[in-house]
């Protein structure tokens, strides 16, 4: 469940402003920091995509860092189920990490279904106008069932998990993403590439 925060807290708890801002830290890596927010269903490829352009960008000279649905399970939101609410927490807590991570000037990467709309927009609003970039990795259910590189799928069919986005659980689609990949028509290299001219014409990297 999300922590709860007391009136008390909320009244004593001030933001401290450091002599180091962002704009010095990202000044110092020249780059322009950012969230590249990648959604999609499970098997849609969006860590495989975020894993090649994070690769892309670390060979040009960019400083990056990756957040990864799975990965942050381990350790920031292993306290965390699956539930909706426990979902939708997920989301919020890697949205902060991710605001303190553009914050010290880095290009983040993040591969989180998010499957709601709301909780999309939630994180957005954490960051100025052209430091958010949703990319949909939209890719048939279809495609991703034959895929199933985990087996979810297979297990949700059977009822071994519940509330399974695609199956069980809506997967509300972008309606408006900054970038649109999809991967049963196009090979990984070239969406890198797609993304990279885009973040060139944001003026992300240059």
């Amino acid at each position: 469940m999300a922590p709860k925060e007391t009136e008390h807290e909320d009244e004593n708890v001030v933001w401290h402003s450091h002599l180091i801002n962002r704009e010095a830290r990202a000044a110092q890596k020249k780059q322009r920091p950012a969230l590249l927010w990648f959604t999609g269903l499970s098997g849609s490829g969006k860590s495989t995509l975020a894993g090649a352009l994070e690769s892309k960008l670390c060979a040009l000279g960019y400083h990056t860092y990756l957040l990864d649905g799975d990965n942050v399970r381990h350790g920031l939101c292993r306290d965390l189920g699956f539930s909706e609410s426990d979902r939708r927490e997920n989301i919020r807590r890697v949205g902060e990490v991710s605001k303190l991570m553009t914050d010290a000037g880095l290009i983040v990467l993040s591969a989180f279904i998010s499957p709601f709309r709301e909780e999309r927009k939630a994180v957005r609003a954490l960051f100025c106008e052209g430091e958010f970039f949703e990319i949909y990795v939209d890719t048939p259910l279809m495609v991703c069932e034959e895929r199933d590189p985990k087996g979810l799928y297979k297990k949700a069919r059977e009822g071994k998990i519940k509330a399974f986005t695609g199956i069980s659980s809506a997967y509300e689609s972008p309606k408006d993403p900054e970038i649109h990949l999809n991967t049963d028509k196009d090979a990984v290299c070239f969406l890198v590439e797609k993304c990279i001219l885009e973040l060139k014409s944001k003026k992300v990297i240059f």
